[in-house]
């Protein structure tokens, strides 16, 4: 099979497999037990030629935003929480109620006094890595993997939902800004051919697109398409590590070179396998931390699941709020857990499916905020 035959039947493979099947919405028992059963998407309809959101990736400092813009704000006396909440197949579990969570920080109990769940447009960024460092461990044309998996995850967004996109190697670059019309983003992914250098500077990228995207509210998300390998950023991982965590944007993370990894792991030195590892690990820290998820596809059979995971991680939330029993305002990092628990007996929910069996589940959320500090 050709070469170019050979990246069409990936790109159409990849594209085919990215329907997102999702059921319908059950009943939920006592506070001490729940039924997960999948939520049905509902359609949507918008008008595809809508303005684009005036965001801050194309400007930091624009000083006017329309009525129809993403809006931005800081509140200092409640911390919101977006929390979801899937079980062992990724699957969105409903109707949990507010009195099964409990949310800690720094391992104290908070009241919650803000509560709703439902689905709502996201706001995404897709950061994706093209560099020649990335593609010189590729036999023949690199950047179709990349393509596809990008091409797959846009096909799961619906008419109302915005996304922009942004490519990094040396430095990062607006392809195209946030919008609902995805024909743009197709059109962006378009010029990902030929790398103009050799360098990814993933931290000082993901930095940047956290620092932009951290005051617009709403559902909003990164989704991250690269390697996980740094070069040259200026920042050091423990920087961008502290810079996203208090950007707080959640990071899912999608990692390209698994499968070149197994296939090659006999040939590879301890050097190899090392970056392999830190790379693995970098994706997996960023993803964590912003209560997001990391994913690392060995083959392209698996990438429907990721959508998936994704989609219902970001589509299906509960919204949670309150106000920190530690008022003070010293600008430091506080941990945030969130627990499913029996009210009753102080225990972890039992969460069951429609046949009465216990089911296993996570509970994806941020790590924790930066508190405000005291203006002198």
């Amino acid at each position: 099979m050709k070469t170019c035959e050979r990246i069409s039947l990936v790109l159409l493979m990849a594209m085919a497999f990215v329907a997102v099947s999702v059921g319908q919405e059950g009943p939920s028992k006592d506070v001490g037990e729940t039924v997960a059963k999948p939520r049905k998407a509902d359609g949507a309809n918008a008008d595809p030629d809508q303005a684009k959101i005036p965001s801050k990736l194309s400007n930091k400092n624009k000083p006017d935003i329309p009525p129809d813009a993403a809006a931005f704000k800081i509140d200092t006396s409640v911390v919101n929480v977006d929390v979801a909440v899937l079980d062992n197949k990724g699957h969105f579990i409903p109707n949990i109620p507010k009195g099964n969570f409990r949310i800690l920080e720094d391992n104290v109990p908070q009241q919650i006094s803000n509560f709703s769940k439902g689905e709502a447009p996201m706001t995404v960024c897709m950061v994706i890595e093209f560099s020649g460092r990335f593609q010189q461990y590729w036999v023949g044309p690199a950047w179709y993997q990349t393509l596809a998996a990008s091409y797959g995850f846009l096909e799961t967004l619906k008419p109302d939902d915005y996304v922009a996109v942004v490519a990094y190697d040396m430095k990062s670059e607006i392809l195209s800004d946030f919008s609902t019309d995805k024909r743009k983003a197709y059109e962006a992914m378009q010029r990902l051919r030929i790398p103009g250098f050799s360098e990814s500077n993933l931290y000082d990228a993901l930095v940047d697109t956290e620092d932009r995207m951290s005051g617009i509210e709403g559902r909003k998300a990164i989704v991250l398409i690269a390697s996980g390998i740094d070069t040259f950023s200026k920042l050091t991982f423990d920087k961008a590590r502290k810079a996203i965590q208090d950007g707080g944007v959640p990071i899912y993370a999608i990692g390209l070179m698994q499968s070149l990894r197994i296939m090659y792991d006999q040939y590879m030195g301890a050097m190899q396998r090392m970056d392999f590892l830190q790379a693995d690990n970098q994706m997996n820290t960023f993803a964590k931390e912003t209560g997001g998820m990391a994913f690392f596809p060995r083959f392209y059979g698996e990438f429907p699941n990721i959508y998936q995971t994704i989609h219902q991680a970001l589509r299906n939330q509960y919204s949670l709020g309150y106000a920190p029993t530690n008022t003070a305002k010293d600008g430091k990092f506080r941990k945030i857990k969130v627990e499913l628990v029996n009210p009753a007996t102080n225990e972890p929910l039992r969460v069951v499916d429609e046949k009465g069996k216990p089911i296993k589940y996570s509970v994806v959320a941020k790590a924790g905020y930066k508190a405000p500090r005291e203006v002198e």
